[in-house]
């Protein structure tokens, strides 16, 4: 993709050149950029995903039908998908947030924390998370064959910031299938959602296509890793990135949660993960907790007290099994009101197919 930058003249040149200067004025340092890892990655992802389209589409009229370049969704992390004309909007208005110290207060009634949990009598999180890996460790899940693909079936919103303010989508399902092959890839799988079907293209930036790891989580890639809790979180905890603007810890438990949602994880994995997520500080249960269909059940959370976010998870009461997550501004923010949908999912469907596009058999 080229982008082109001359001009007819050198006004134009210049009206150009004081259209970006104001730009600048007008937003924040990026220094100030407060979305986290995952999030800010995200984005930067839809950004050239959107830069791909609107190019194909400026071609399109002089192309013929078979020369013409698909738009390149490529939703390694399909959550929090606002739209990418809010980017910048976004940044500024957390950014600005953070700066007034509003990141601080702690999550109260209407956010899913219990009266218990804010006097801090709630029963300790590591005996949930224990019991929640001791039936991990019994599922019969996989394996998966690297020729195989994994499929995740959910209901989900999302959070659009487009007008500057959070607004919460409606419900809508999302169907994904992870390719499992091992070595680098370029095509990782396909999502569907809103009645159409995109690829899943390799990582921004990984030219010869991305391999297995944190962001490409196979089957083979996640039994690999070490079993012994400390020693896992130990080792996610280098593979998350840091971040000036969210507190490491929390980018590690939302970690976590995304491969927890997102893949078929071994049953020894799948326990020692809980028991990692123990070792996290500042993790407690979240009574009352639902998923994105409302669907009750065990809760498990996490306050970002830096970004003013809550993460939860919640598990079936009686399995135990995962059926979803919410994330929520816990404080009244430039861009929304505490207690507002940042985004949620409930998994309907995980399993294992054949080929990307097939559907398990109910």
């Amino acid at each position: 993709m080229t982008a082109t930058t001359g001009t007819d003249d050198g006004r134009d040149g210049r009206d150009g050149e004081d259209d970006r200067a104001e730009l600048a004025r007008l937003l924040p340092p990026a220094a100030g950029f407060a979305l986290p890892p995952g999030r800010h990655e995200h984005h930067r992802e839809r950004l050239m995903n959107q830069i791909d389209h609107d190019t194909a589409a400026s071609a399109s009229a002089s192309a013929s039908a078979k020369d013409r370049a698909p738009a390149r969704p490529r939703l390694l992390r399909p959550s929090f998908l606002a739209p990418v004309t809010a980017l910048a909007l976004a940044g500024a208005l957390v950014a600005g947030y953070s700066a007034q110290g509003g990141g601080q207060a702690p999550a109260q009634a209407g956010t899913g924390a219990s009266a218990a949990e804010r006097a801090g009598n709630a029963r300790p999180v590591a005996l949930v998370l224990n019991r929640i890996s001791d039936a991990a460790a019994k599922s019969d899940a996989g394996p998966v064959r690297d020729d195989q693909f994994v499929y995740v079936r959910s209901q989900v919103q999302d959070g659009d910031l487009t007008g500057g303010t959070l607004v919460t989508g409606p419900l809508a399902e999302r169907e994904i299938w992870y390719a499992q092959k091992p070595g680098p890839q370029k095509k990782l799988g396909q999502i569907r959602q809103d009645g159409e079907t995109f690829p899943i293209n390799a990582e921004l930036g990984d030219t010869d296509g991305t391999r297995e790891g944190v962001n490409r989580p196979t089957y083979r890639w996640l039994a690999a890793l070490p079993t012994d809790p400390q020693r896992l979180l130990d080792h996610l905890t280098e593979l998350t990135p840091e971040s000036d603007t969210q507190e490491h810890a929390q980018a590690v438990f939302d970690q976590i949660g995304h491969l927890i949602r997102e893949t078929v994880l071994p049953p020894e994995t799948a326990a020692a993960l809980y028991k990692a997520a123990a070792l996290i500080p500042g993790v407690t249960e979240a009574p009352g907790a639902v998923d994105a269909v409302g669907r009750k059940g065990v809760g498990i959370a996490r306050v970002d007290a830096r970004y003013s976010w809550r993460s939860e998870w919640v598990f079936d009461p009686e399995t135990l099994a995962y059926l979803g997550s919410r994330t929520f501004l816990t404080a009244d923010t430039e861009i929304g009101g505490r207690g507002a949908l940042l985004s949620a999912d409930a998994v309907v469907k995980r399993d294992v197919v054949d080929e990307a596009g097939g559907r398990p058999q109910d």
